[in-house]
Parts: structure tokens; C-alpha cells; sequence
């Protein structure tokens, strides 16, 4: 087939990735698409695939992408003619620890709340499943009854030809050389075969993606790693519907295959292939067999079915996967080009999530916006941090290590740190601070007291900290504590047309006069929540915007796709030109004073406004706000000032017993106070109603914004779902989030997000309790509530509002 002059959308890849975004394009939205591919379809990645098709993930909207996948797989052969190779044969994950079986009843609470079957089986269960497997070592295995396995090739086909048949068209043997930029934007693609004009491009390359998107200034953080798995001869005994089997605590997995087996593993010692480009030729290719490397796989394998030492292996596969510094796989709009889309970095579990990736891709670069919550795996996650290879490498390949390890809460990574670090590093690591990393950032977490080492001791129940955070909460609410949030996002939008621009963005009332801050959230076309930052107006042309700091690329992005064009108005990134203090507690005022000649008192400095005031010689940005519930500033000061202001506010606060306080501490004082975190409560699958926040949405003025035709009908009908916050009363119990609601019996929701509130006494959960005939006061009221955690229900209260401070006195005296 001839290469067009032009296509609407052109899919470069033709993997499962590719063929499914070009099908669901096709399909769904009727586009005009034109998947081009350097080799054959299936030629890079998708040939060698093991074939795993698992479906539950930590994230709702993840766990539906893959059940969609299933759904997809099952039908796809009737619409194309063309088999799938699908076989729900189940799946079987396997226990050896009390850690591990924890962790699966944590799992099987998080499935019954997205609506997925998982029962937890006993040994003698999986023996009468599997007979031919060693079962004296499980404490247990969890069971999902609706995975299964498929032929990664044969689905790529299917949905090539079912692309085909809606219209799309599918050139092979065309390798893209270079893009025609003009203002951000792609206008045109090179080729080996000529040029293609297009409106937009969907990067699906497999592990080419990474040098696709260079060709167009776009950075995709891949890195390519060797996975080997094997294909034994003939075992008797084995069904061919035999379940699938992931054998996490010895690192491998199985499937049965033409009456032999599949055997492969995640090792913690993987071996990346390059840092370089991948060769453009290396398709239907290989590594050579590693049997060394291997050994320590098979060593596990032969344990746990002891009738692989004597069956033969027909062929051993060592191919290259691509997999991503967070061991989620990328999806979205690229930050630095208005028009290429990503759909890459799989991590080895690209076939299932292929049918569901490509039907939200497909309707992201429709509609330019993402269907539902995919943050987790948005491309906006990563940073300029992420353009370094080595530290990509390097953070990848423990990702991979990681990929069967036990997942206990909290867990950090360990590799490329530190990287980023504030002027106070040094000072708070001489106070004995346990630090985390959060897009770089190092943040303590927590402060080690003496006799307590200062290391994270990871545990499935209460962990190491949970004392030395109480006391570090206690300071905070009957004192004072500062917080080094230095790793904050921030931005200064300027111009004559600033105000009217942010108004056009905000869901809220920004433009205030000159000295006032918002609170405000920023809402997609459905009207749920893409951005929740505070906006504080410094002058007539300038606001200053300040959000989290995992959210800076999305959040600029978002702000400046929505900025008008020719308009007088400019975003500048200014993070790193600020350090950020927060000074919180009753002692707050007492201690700023002492720093300060400027009037602080509550009628000069009131709640929700901002100042520039002088402290230790240096101009900060002072902001009357509080994500703690207690009165305080968040204090912005220049950079290479900070340590003077800190150490200024440490010695005025010497008489009150001041001391840096971590984010763990944060959490819990959040927690008390009901505050909402993007991401996890807050979702742009939320709107500000149903998430308690509709006091910050400007429906009464006549000011339009985005966002405010979705949001004013869900403000008019019945809320189906409202995000309530629980309590109970065993303190002993750990709440995470994923722990199912239960109203009177029956399935009410899931929490969002799950802690300890120390002041209170009591873990405290905040989650959405959801019903379609609505969710009133008085029905909310007259239920009777429990928490399903890690299996077992629990007594659980519901509250309305606040647990601490409900009135906020303490935050605007």
C-alpha cells in the first residue's frame, strides 16, 4: 500500500499498542488513521510476549482499562475472523509469608471494591488446581477466577485487521526519520517513503518510543531490559487448562502451553540492554540464551514443580521489554508538543492492557482529554529529571527488581538519590530526618528521635515511625513546627490579561484584589478535578500558583494549553527559584513576630491573603493558608535564602519548643482536618461537589470557566456519590485506602485515602460512599457502617464533616 499524502492521525508502531489505538480510533470515533511500521506488525516487542493476561491493579481505573482488555480479547474473534488465542484459565498468585498473605488479603478487599471476583484459596486448593506443584511452603494463593492468557501476535492481528476493517489504513516496511514542527505543534511526518501531513501523531513505538518522541524534542523515559522466560516440551499430567500461576515470593510465573509450560521471572539483578538508541533493525529478533543468568529462575521453578527437571526445554526467549521508572506504563499527550500522543513503556504487561490502553488513547487524542482518572500512568508525571538516561536506567531496573517483591506501604526507592535537594538538606539530616523522594525531591518524612535509627523498617502493620510521627503531630497542634516544602511547584502567571485568563481556567474566584489567595480547583470538560492548587494575586499583573509537587508538569501543562492565544499573558516556572517553609501551629504568630517587622496580627494578616514581608534580610512570600489545621504561613523566600530564614525562625521559636516536622506528620494533620489529596481523593473522575468542595465553584456569579456546563448539572441532581470521612475505634487497625465501605451490610464504596489521626486517637479513612438513586444527608445518616480491611470487617463511624477544629477557629484566629 502506497503512503498517503495526508492523514487526520498518524499511529507510529504497529504492536498491540498501535494496532489497538488505531482500532479504537477507527471504530469509535470514525478517524482518518494511518499506522505506519518500520518492520511487520508485532515485529518489536509484541511477538515475544509471554501472554499473561492479569486485570487487577492498585488503581480503579487501571483494573478497568484490563477488564476491558478481557472483555475486548473474548469478542474480538467474531467482529474479525481472525482468533485470539484467549483462554480464561484463571490465575493463581501465590503466598509463602504472613507479609505476602497480608498483602493478598489487602488485594482481595481492593478487588471486591473495584467489582472483581478473588477468593483466597488454601494449599490443599492450589494442589487439587495444579497437582503436579509443591505446596509446602503456602500459607495460601489468591484466586482470580477471570484471568487467563492469550497469543500476543494473534490479538495484534486481530485488531489490525478489525482497524482495517473500519477504515484505517496499515502501511508496513515505513520507518519515520523526522516531524515538521510549526509552534509547538506537529504538521507533518518524514518518512523513509515520503511525507504524511496530519493533525496529530500517537506515539506507539515500543521501545523506539523513546528516540521517536527525541525526533521531536519529546522525552519518553524508557529503557530497555532483557526478560527471559522458557518454553518446555510436553509434561504429563498438566491440563491445558491449567491456571496460570504467579509465584511472586520466588520471583516467577507460569502458564501452560501446547501441554509444556511457560516459565519466567522478575530477577533482582536485571540486566538492562543500552542506554543508546535501539537499533531500527532489531526486529523478529533475540538476545542469545543466558543460561547463567537464568539459573536462578529455574533453580525456583524446579522447586515449585518439581516435574521441570525433567522435562526439555524446546527454546529459550531473551528479548528486550521496555519498562518505566515507576513500573507504570505511559499514556497521554506529551508535555512538551500540543499534538503527540504516547502509548509506551508497558513493562512487560502490554498484552493485558493492550485492548483497554488503546480504546483510552484512542479517545484521549479524540477528544483531548483522558476518559477517565489516569493519572498513574499519564506521561505529566514525569519532569526534566527524567531526561537522564543513567538515572532513568537505573531507577528502572529496580522497578523491575521490585515487580514480585512484597508491596509494603510507604515503600521508597532507593536508586538515583539524592538527586534534588533544598538548602536545608544538611540541617535536616543532622536532625536525624528520614527522608522520601518525590519526583526527585528529597523530603524527610520523619525525624528519627535518639535511640531510634533513622531508616524506614517496612512492615505490613504499624511501621518504625508511627511513634516519632505522633510526637512530631502533637508539636504541630499544641505548639509550633515548621515544614521544609521546598519541593512545591510553583509558577507566576503575568500580564494585563492574567486575571482574565486564570478566571477562564478556575473553577473558584482568583482574581481578587491584589493581597488575596484562593483556594480553587481547575476542571475538564466533565467536570471533574485536574488541578487543586492555591492562587495568590501579588499585583494587578501578577499571580503566583502553587501546587504539589508531582503535579508540576501536569499542572503547568494544564494551565498553559487553557491560556488564551495572542493574549498579554505569560507562565513562567519558578520552582526552583523558591524554597517554601511552612510555619504551623498556635505558636505560629509568636514566632513570626519575633522574625518580622511586619504586622502580623490577625486583623492586619488575615486568613486567605498574602504578604511580602522581610525575614533575616530576605523578601518572602508570605501566605496565610493551611493544609494542617492549625493557624500559619507558608512562607515562599528565595532560594539561596532559605536557610537564613530557617535558621531565624528556628531560634525565635527555640521558647516554644519548635522543631522541622516531616510529611508523614503532614498526612495525619490533613487527615483530622478532612483536607483532599489530588490524586487520591480528589481525581479528575470527582467533581468539586461530589467531593465536599462545591463551596469553591463560582455557579452563582455569571462567570464562565471550564468545566462549568459538566459541573452545574451535577450540582442540580442528586449527588450518586459524596466523599465522607470514617473512623474506628481499634487503633490497632491500618487503613491505607482500597478498603471497601460497607453500608448495612452491602458494598458502599471504597476509601481514597487511609491514616492514623493521632489527636483523636482513632485511624481515620476518607472515601466515596456511592449510590445511583443518590446520596442525601438523611440517608447517609441512617446507615450502619464497616470497613472491610485486608479481609475482615470492622466497625466503622461516619462524619459528616471535620473530625478536628470543625468550625476551623484555630486556622483564621
Amino acid at each position: 500500500m502506497a503512503l498517503p499524502s495526508h492523514a487526520e492521525i498518524v499511529v507510529i508502531g504497529g504492536g498491540i499498542i498501535g494496532c489497538s489505538t488505531a482500532y479504537h480510533l477507527a471504530r469509535d470515533h470514525k478517524a482518518d488513521v494511518l499506522l505506519i511500521e518500520q518492520g511487520k506488525l508485532t515485529s518489536g516487542s509484541t511477538w515475544h510476549a509471554a501472554g499473561l493476561v492479569g486485570q487487577l491493579r492498585s488503581s480503579a481505573s487501571i483494573t478497568q482499562l484490563l477488564k476491558y482488555s478481557v472483555d475486548l480479547y473474548k469478542q474480538l474473534a467474531a467482529e474479525t475472523g481472525l482468533e485470539t488465542g484467549w483462554k480464561m484459565t484463571g490465575c493463581l498468585r501465590l503466598a509463602t509469608s504472613q507479609d505476602r498473605w497480608t498483602e493478598f488479603r489487602r488485594l482481595a478487599t481492593t478487588a471486591q471494591s473495584f467489582g472483581m471476583e478473588m477468593h483466597l484459596v488454601s494449599p490443599e486448593e492450589v494442589k487439587r488446581m495444579w497437582p503436579l506443584m509443591e505446596v509446602s511452603d503456602l500459607v495460601g494463593a489468591s484466586w482470580l477466577p477471570t484471568d487467563g492468557q492469550a497469543s500476543p501476535s494473534d490479538i495484534a492481528q486481530s485488531l489490525a485487521k478489525g482497524a482495517r476493517m473500519h477504515g484505517a489504513r496499515i502501511v508496513e516496511g515505513v520507518r519515520v526519520t523526522g516531524f515538521d514542527i510549526d509552534d509547538g505543534r506537529i504538521t507533518a511526518v518524514h518518512t523513509t517513503q515520503g511525507v504524511v501531513e496530519c493533525d496529530k501523531v500517537v506515539n506507539c513505538g515500543g521501545q523506539w518510543a523513546r528516540q521517536i518522541g527525541a525526533l521531536a524534542g519529546i522525552e519518553v523515559p524508557l529503557q530497555p531490559v532483557k526478560h527471559q522466560y522458557v518454553i518446555t516440551e510436553r509434561i504429563e499430567g498438566l491440563s491445558s487448562d491449567a491456571p496460570t500461576i504467579r509465584d511472586p515470593d520466588r520471583r516467577t510465573y507460569f502458564k501452560e502451553e501446547v501441554g509444556g509450560v511457560v516459565m519466567g521471572g522478575y530477577e533482582p539483578n536485571p540486566q538492562a540492554w543500552t542506554l543508546g538508541d535501539v537499533p531500527d533493525d532489531f526486529q523478529f529478533q533475540l538476545f542469545p540464551d543466558d543460561w547463567e543468568h537464568f539459573e536462578q529462575h529455574m533453580e525456583q521453578a524446579v522447586a515449585r514443580i518439581p516435574a521441570l527437571a525433567e522435562a526439555g526445554v524446546k527454546q529459550m526467549i531473551n528479548g528486550p521489554e521496555s519498562f518505566t521508572p515507576d513500573g507504570n506504563f505511559i499514556l497521554g499527550r506529551a508535555p512538551e508538543c500540543s499534538n503527540m500522543y504516547v502509548g509506551a513503556g508497558f513493562n512487560a504487561f502490554g498484552i493485558a492492557s493492550g485492548g483497554g490502553a488503546g480504546w483510552a488513547l484512542a479517545a484521549w487524542v479524540a477528544r483531548g482529554e483522558a476518559p477517565l482518572d489516569l493519572w498513574v500512568v499519564d506521561i505529566n508525571r514525569f519532569s526534566d529529571l527524567h531526561r537522564d538516561r543513567r538515572w532513568v536506567c537505573d531507577r528502572t531496573l529496580e522497578a523491575y527488581g521490585k515487580h514480585y517483591t512484597v508491596a509494603f506501604p510507604h515503600e521508597e526507592y532507593d536508586s538515583g538519590r539524592p538527586r534534588l535537594v533544598s538548602p536545608l538538606y544538611d540541617r535536616l539530616k543532622a536532625r536525624r530526618a528520614v527522608f522520601g523522594s518525590k519526583l526527585g525531591w528529597e523530603r524527610p518524612n520523619w525525624f528519627a528521635p535518639d535511640g531510634v535509627e533513622p531508616k524506614d523498617v517496612y512492615s505490613m502493620g504499624r511501621q518504625n515511625w508511627f511513634a516519632p510521627v505522633g510526637e512530631e503531630h502533637r508539636l504541630v497542634r499544641e505548639a509550633v513546627g515548621v515544614f521544609d516544602q521546598s519541593s512545591f511547584a510553583k509558577f507566576e502567571l503575568r500580564g494585563s490579561d492574567a486575571a482574565a485568563a486564570l478566571e477562564a481556567i478556575c473553577s473558584n474566584r482568583v482574581a481578587r484584589e491584589p493581597g488575596r489567595l484562593t483556594y480553587t480547583q481547575m476542571l475538564n470538560s466533565r467536570g471533574g478535578i485536574e488541578c487543586d492548587l492555591t492562587v495568590a494575586r501579588l499585583a494587578d499583573d501578577l499571580f503566583y500558583i502553587v501546587t504539589g509537587t508531582g503535579f508540576r508538569t501536569h499542572d503547568g501543562g494544564w494551565i498553559a494549553d487553557h491560556l488564551p492565544a495572542g493574549g498579554d499573558v505569560a507562565l513562567i516556572d519558578v520552582t526552583e527559584d523558591y524554597g517554601t517553609l511552612s510555619l504551623m501551629g498556635p505558636r505560629a504568630r509568636d514566632v513570626l513576630e519575633k522574625v518580622t517587622g511586619a504586622d502580623v496580627s490577625n486583623a492586619a494578616f488575615p486568613f486567605g491573603h498574602v504578604r511580602v514581608i522581610d525575614i533575616a534580610g530576605q523578601p518572602v512570600r508570605a501566605l496565610r493558608v493551611t493544609y494542617v489545621g492549625e493557624l500559619g504561613w507558608e512562607l515562599h523566600a528565595p532560594l539561596a535564602g532559605l536557610g537564613a530564614v530557617f535558621d531565624a525562625l528556628m531560634e525565635a521559636g527555640a521558647p516554644f519548643g519548635i522543631a522541622p516536622v516531616g510529611y508523614r506528620a503532614l498526612e495525619s494533620l490533613r487527615l483530622e482536618k478532612g483536607y483532599r489529596a489530588w490524586g487520591s481523593d480528589i481525581t479528575p473522575n470527582d467533581t468539586p461537589f461530589e467531593a465536599g468542595l462545591g463551596w469553591a465553584v463560582k455557579l452563582k456569579s455569571n462567570l464562565d470557566f471550564v468545566g462549568r456546563e459538566a459541573v452545574a448539572k451535577v450540582a442540580a441532581a442528586p449527588l450518586k456519590k459524596r466523599l465522607m470521612t470514617f473512623t474506628v475505634d481499634d487503633p490497632s487497625v491500618v487503613l491505607l485506602g482500597r478498603e471497601t465501605i460497607l453500608r448495612d451490610g452491602d458494598f458502599g464504596g471504597y476509601l481514597s485515602s487511609g491514616g492514623y489521626g493521632y489527636t483523636i486517637g482513632k485511624p481515620i479513612g476518607l472515601g466515596y460512599v456511592r449510590r445511583s438513586q443518590g446520596v442525601s444527608d438523611e440517608w447517609l445518616a441512617a446507615g450502619r457502617y464497616e470497613l472491610v480491611v485486608a479481609k475482615e470487617r470492622v466497625k466503622a463511624s461516619l462524619h459528616m464533616g471535620p473530625l478536628y477544629d470543625p468550625e476551623a477557629a484555630r486556622v483564621k484566629g
